[in-house]
């Protein structure tokens, strides 16, 4: 095949003869650093291979050959087309029968006139197609025998030869409709009319939107058919070609499969690692890697460790079968406590701090000392001290008594001692708990709100390298649903793990070979997280119920304090400012001193007169003297 411009080629082609697969001879490149116009392909190089796989119909362009004008019109215009048999116009009848006979085509032929035809018998409208039956002579005159037809009437009209037009021969048939027009091969090429559209003859150039995929590109790329770029169709001589189109995790998984699929890393995200596990280094470009399907179940639990200076986060699957004991909560402030309050659930506490009543007033709290046991029933406010309203825990005193006993002492719990606890009471508690349960980690988070305190008392058998259990607490912080993918790596053919696509994103690209299910192997159901991917999480919408709490507030007692102390202290510093401040950053007015320094100044004593000496007068004409300045300032530090 002769090279061709990617419009005559896209124009020329039957849609089920797709995908066809074309060299580019002459490439295209605009100017710039812009790779991509409006979501379309703009550059191609000469020798790139593309294979087409979709043609898109965009809009048409509608132009009058006579005057150039042009107009778009859409995919789905309604208006009808009849296609004119060539664009040559002849000026009378005599011309298009001469036409017609040096053409070797034969009677009869269908005609229009684009303007009004005045007869005899009738008036014949421009645009109005006829039938030239036979050409007969009457009287010594030649004449075109026409027939024009009405509806269900036949009308036979005789015109002269010299019959001024000017005439256009088009198809017989029924209008056509936009698309009929274009995709017909055989109308390709011609001109048509159109009683809805203002030209007569018109000429439709149709716009399309090439599909099609080249190597290495992830995407289906979108070529406009009138780039100018001239290609060829190589498509039998390239059949052993293969395109490499590279595929993100998460279109796998949105695709659904097949799975297992062999695959090849290309690409890994740039940014921090996000898990700290041994194959997590693994995942490098050029590694095979296969993938199995999605994990089940899709949810996972953050948990984070307890009982370290710096704790360690993991991510654990739904599917992990260790066993887990509850722990009691620890409680650093009151206002913790009522982050845990839930309607319907007990909660009870074991003060680790004593908290002193000072400065409440007629709260009603009394102090607590350390192993007083309280019941927390639910919030509220009181009056403070200072009259303001302060928000409270309502709580029930417990007795110290346990078993029977204490299950009397509940019977009577109305005659209990209830208090009042200040959120802003800084005490420790813990929670009371009599739960020795082993539960599951489904077990756990549908019958217990998270966040929750427990220990690994039995671990995943199916992974003998638990970390989990090594810890001598852990907390369940929060249950993810996201989809993972099961994969597994050649290099470490006993070895399954879950890959998040939406935070682990690789690119990859399908691979030979078959691969099934390595018999008997489990993924990994506990991965450990870096602290920047953690906090990450941390940022999820899912987690905005569990933001931290804002620092509780502070005591009205002690703010009012607070604030005096302060503003003493600001009232002496100013002070002591003002002492050291150098003679030279004094104004030189006296009265800018208090006026006990001034009275002093004024009557302060002269000095004895030594024997010998004249009588020393104090000068009290100019007391802006720099001399005297030291004097007061002297006098008024002494004084003070």
């Amino acid at each position: 095949m002769e090279p061709v411009s990617l419009q005559d080629f896209v124009c020329a082609l039957d849609p089920a003869s797709l995908p066809r697969v074309l060299r580019v001879c002459s490439g295209v490149y605009f100017q710039g650093s812009i790779y991509e116009i409006s979501g379309n392909e703009c550059c191609l190089s000469t020798g790139d291979l593309i294979k087409v796989t979709h043609i898109r119909l965009q809009k048409v362009v509608c132009e009058n050959p006579g005057t150039g004008q042009t107009m778009e019109l859409a995919p789905n215009f309604q208006g009808a087309f009849s296609p004119l048999s060539s664009s040559q116009s002849y000026a009378t009848l005599k011309e298009l029968v001469s036409a017609v006979t040096r053409s070797a085509k034969k009677l009869p032929i269908c005609f229009m006139s684009t303007h009004r035809i005045t007869t005899e018998a009738r008036v014949v409208p421009e645009d109005q197609p006829l039938m030239l039956e036979a050409v007969e002579t009457h009287l010594g005159t030649h004449r075109a025998r026409c027939v024009l037809h009405t509806g269900a009437q036949r009308v036979i009209l005789c015109l002269p030869l010299s019959q001024k037009g000017p005439f256009q021969e088009w198809e017989p048939g029924a209008p056509r409709t936009l698309l009929c027009a274009l995709q017909d091969p055989a109308l390709r090429g011609l001109l048509f009319t159109c009683p809805t559209l203002p030209w007569r003859p018109l000429i439709l150039r149709p716009q399309y939107e090439v599909q099609a995929i080249m190597h290495m590109r992830r995407t289906i790329v979108k070529i406009p058919s009138t780039l100018e770029v001239d290609v060829e169709d190589v498509t039998t001589s390239s059949q052993h070609v293969h395109f490499i189109q590279p595929l993100l995790l998460s279109e796998a998984l949105a695709r659904g499969g097949p799975f297992p699929l062999p695959t090849e890393i290309l690409e890994v995200p740039e940014g921090p690692p996000i898990f700290l596990s041994p194959w997590a280094g693994s995942l490098r470009k050029g590694q095979r890697l296969c993938i199995y399907g999605p994990a089940s179940p899709p949810w996972r639990v953050l948990v984070s460790t307890k009982g370290r200076k710096v704790p360690r986060h993991f991510l654990v699957s739904g599917a992990y079968q260790g066993k887990l004991r509850r722990r009691p909560r620890e409680f650093p402030t009151a206002y913790d406590l009522l982050g845990a309050l839930r309607p319907g659930q007990p909660l009870r506490v074991v003060a680790t701090k004593d908290c002193e009543g000072e400065g409440v007033g007629n709260s009603g709290f009394t102090s607590l000392a350390v192993g007083d046991r309280l019941e927390v029933l639910r919030s509220g406010q009181a009056h403070g001290a200072q009259g303001r309203d302060i928000d409270v825990l309502v709580c029930q005193r417990l007795s110290d008594q346990a078993g029977e006993e204490e299950q009397e002492c509940e019977e009577e719990a109305e005659d209990q001692e209830q208090i009042l606890l200040p959120l802003y009471i800084s005490g420790g508690f813990v929670e009371e708990m009599s739960d020795g349960r082993r539960y599951s980690l489904v077990d756990l988070t549908t019958q217990f709100s998270l966040p929750c305190e427990v220990k690994v008392v039995a671990k995943d058998t199916s992974h003998p390298a638990d970390p989990l259990s090594s810890f001598p607490g852990l907390r369940l912080e929060e249950k993810i649903t996201e989809p993972f993918l099961v994969v597994g790596l050649d290099s470490e053919p006993g070895v399954c793990f879950e890959i998040p696509p939406r935070w682990l994103d690789l690119t990859v690209v399908e691979a030979k070979g078959q691969r099934g299910h390595p018999a008997g192997s489990v993924p990994v159901a506990t991965v450990e997280l870096t602290d920047a991917f953690y906090y990450r999480l941390r940022k999820l919408p899912a987690f905005e119920s569990q933001a931290p709490p804002p620092r509780p507030p502070k005591s009205p007692g002690l703010r009012g304090q607070n604030k005096a102390s302060i503003k003493e202290r600001g009232v002496k510093l100013s002070q002591v400012l003002e002492l050291e401040q150098p003679p030279l950053l004094l104004r030189p007015k006296m009265k800018t001193l208090p006026q006990a320094a001034r009275n002093s100044h004024m009557h302060r004593k002269v000095p004895a007169q030594k024997k010998g000496q004249r009588p020393i007068k104090p000068n009290t004409e100019n007391l802006d003297d720099e001399h005297d300045y030291e004097e007061v300032l002297e006098h008024f530090q002494s004084t003070l």
